[in-house]
């Protein structure tokens, strides 16, 4: 038996889901450029395997939470406020402990970077799926894909509300902005996917070593969606020994 409650924060949509046996632990949803919430359903509503680990997550007692961030936000200032306004909201309204999870899927990385930091007492452990971790690299990248980077620079200036001409110029998110040594774990998928490992993940890795405080990287090829959903969940509850 599973609650599911949408309303709007400003111009945009959220939902929470709320379980039968609530454990007692939020995790907020940080998607990818795809991700929608909108007034009756989401994309991890639709998509089979995210409506899974939605499930998975319930099951074990997750209160989840998700806004729509203002569409492709790409980590922009306004959707890192929105995620702080949803938490403190969702604080308020739900018999929660104060320190949450964060489930964040590729360009939702972004996000949960600038939220490590602006918001570390109130964060407990971050899970990231085929993450984007560095937006400049990416935009880079995408230049010698010339429609593919047309509609990126597109996205990049309507989420940072400024003209596309100037997006070569914004400083934009990146791992390397980032001091945070919150606990993480990365599932990358080893095909079919946008954000390279070795431009995003895998610096990432290096850069948390270099910072004393190791992440773990596990690499998959997307065959066996329960037991990634499995460790995912194994991966929070590590980290609620101390509440």
């Amino acid at each position: 038996m599973i609650t599911e409650r949408f309303f709007q924060i400003e111009t945009e949509w959220n939902v929470v889901h709320l379980p039968y046996r609530p454990n007692g632990f939020g995790v907020l949803i940080l998607g990818d450029r795809t991700d929608f919430v909108d007034e009756q359903t989401s994309f991890w509503h639709q998509h089979y395997g995210r409506h899974q680990l939605i499930a998975d997550l319930m099951n074990k007692g997750y209160t989840l939470f998700q806004s729509n961030l203002y569409g492709s936000n790409w980590g922009s200032p306004r959707a890192v406020t929105m995620a702080k306004h949803l938490y403190h909201l969702i604080m308020k309204k739900e018999i929660l402990n104060q320190k949450i999870h964060i489930l964040s899927e590729g360009m939702g990385a972004l996000t949960a970077l600038q939220l490590m930091d602006i918001m570390s007492d109130n964060i407990r452990s971050v899970a990231m799926m085929n993450p984007c971790l560095d937006l400049p690299a990416h935009l880079d990248r995408e230049k010698e894909h010339k429609l593919f980077y047309k509609q990126l620079v597109k996205e990049i200036a309507a989420a940072y509300e400024t003209e596309e001409k100037r997006v070569p110029s914004l400083n934009l998110p990146s791992m390397y902005s980032s001091t945070s040594t919150k606990p993480v774990r990365i599932w990358q998928r080893m095909n079919h996917t946008i954000y390279e490992a070795k431009t995003h993940c895998k610096k990432y890795e290096l850069l948390r070593s270099k910072l004393g405080s190791p992440i773990q990287l596990i690499y998959h090829i997307g065959d066996n969606p329960y037991r990634i959903n499995q460790s995912i969940i194994k991966f929070y509850q590590e980290n609620e020994k101390e509440l």
